[in-house]
């Protein structure tokens, strides 16, 4: 079956849109068709709608992640996002309990106090200040508050750069980091993450990812909601807060694409793909989709009402590689989009148009002010 693509070059195919500008390239390949092709530095299927998320996520056995987009970042590259069967889902259910909402309760306190602690004043940059704001939840949850600031953020850090900046390996600095979790691990702050996982074989790999994971995915959304409740006042309310978290999941899924790779030749939307084929799913044109949301380029938190397409809502992916710390992810942001519930709050400039790195994030600083 020959499948449409999007405009590209004899040469290069489409790396260099790839490069460049791969949010725009995606939605010119979604206007080809449901399933389309992308020559990159190999040929890659992509597809966005339920039905294709539903196979490429509903089967690990054939659609594999070693091998995928993943591991060309350290950051991602180990623990259990990185596992196929037969070891994730024995791994998966050995982390589980640790993540699951109810196990979190005894740290929203923890999380609050950060979510209240030095709100600005005045004019304010919100990327900048939500990345700091998340980078003292991720200690407060995994180390109670014990790990060294500067190392953590040191370590954070290549995260918010430009292509190739998280791609590069810097080994000293990951075990600078993966020394300083083994001594939490030693002797963890009760109530801590690190104290539930201290037992387990592997731990400084998994924390270690799981900080990298949860932190520019989160800052960015964080930011983004900011800019919106300060467009839509009357969404500013606390007991608001869930739908518009949601509206802003939809628009800006910090995990725009995601990738695997067939272990044997099988199909997917009615296209077959042969064995070793790089597979993508891009919740970006899933939760831009008309035919799933109405209007889908507007802020509209109050279209939730009506529920969520199956396999059309995919902030944090789904099926049996759901993120795991997806119910952490949801309760860092509410604890810190809370305390602006009362707050005057306005857009002064700024550009949220979504742009893409390992996660998506707004092409432009978003500036803002706040007024009590």
């Amino acid at each position: 079956m020959s499948l449409p693509s999007p405009a590209g070059t004899p040469l290069l195919g489409h790396l260099w849109r790839w490069s460049t500008n791969p949010v725009r390239l995606l939605q010119d390949g979604a206007r080809t068709g449901d399933v389309f092709r992308l020559r990159l530095w190999r040929t890659a299927v992509v597809g966005y709608t339920p039905d294709w998320n539903r196979a490429v996520l509903g089967d690990l056995d054939t659609f594999r992640s070693i091998g995928s987009l993943s591991g060309l970042t350290p950051y991602l590259s180990a623990g259990v996002v990185y596992q196929d069967n037969p070891e994730h889902d024995p791994r998966r259910k050995e982390l589980n309990p640790h993540f699951h909402a109810r196990a979190l309760d005894h740290l929203l306190e923890r999380l609050d106090l950060v979510g209240r602690a030095d709100l600005p004043t005045g004019r304010f940059e919100a990327l900048g200040w939500a990345s700091d704001v998340v980078r003292r939840m991720l200690n407060a949850a995994f180390f109670a508050n014990t790990m060294p600031d500067r190392l953590l953020a040191d370590f954070l850090h290549p995260l918010q750069r430009a292509a190739p900046g998280p791609m590069i390996p810097r080994p000293l600095l990951f075990r600078r980091l993966d020394a300083a979790i083994a001594a939490i691990l030693a002797d963890p702050p009760p109530g801590s993450l690190a104290e539930a996982m201290s037992g387990m074989d592997g731990a400084v790999a998994e924390i270690r990812v799981g900080l990298a994971a949860g932190y520019d995915t989160t800052a960015h959304t964080l930011a983004w909601a900011l800019w919106h409740l300060a467009g839509a006042p009357e969404w500013r309310q606390a007991d608001t807060l869930g739908q518009v978290l949601d509206e802003i999941l939809r628009l800006y899924p910090a995990g725009w694409l995601g990738s695997r790779v067939t272990a044997r030749d099988t199909t997917a939307s009615g296209v077959h793909l042969p064995a070793n084929t790089l597979v993508l799913y891009s919740p970006l044109l899933t939760h831009r989709d008309p035919r799933l949301w109405p209007d889908p380029h507007a802020f509209r938190p109050e279209r939730f009402d009506d529920g969520r397409p199956a396999w059309g809502f995919l902030p944090f992916s789904a099926g049996r590689r759901t993120c795991l710390g997806a119910h952490l992810a949801r309760a860092m942001l509410l604890a810190a989009l809370r305390p602006w519930s009362d707050a005057k709050l306005a857009q002064l400039e700024g550009d949220p148009t979504p742009s893409a790195a390992i996660a998506l994030r707004p092409r432009g600083p978003l500036h803002l002010d706040r007024r009590w």
